[in-house]
């Protein structure tokens, strides 16, 4: 993941944590698909500490949108 440092160890304890957090009847899809929201979610959060971010009123004027009020 770019722009995201996690250590090793610290990748292995947050996918135990979340192991621990499903459900006795999740399967591997389930696993995946918890593990690719973090995964986003934190490629986010390290694009936004970074600077890599795009107003929200531009986007809108990108695809013709009205702009929202602020």
């Amino acid at each position: 993941m770019p722009g995201v440092t996690t250590t090793a160890s610290s990748f292995k304890q947050k996918a135990h944590e979340l192991i621990d957090r499903l459900p006795d009847s999740a399967g591997w899809k389930d696993l995946v698909y918890e593990a690719s929201i973090i995964q986003d979610i934190e490629e986010g959060l390290a694009d936004s500490d970074a600077g890599r971010v795009t107003d929200n009123n531009a986007v809108r004027r990108q695809f013709g949108l009205p702009e929202l009020p602020e």
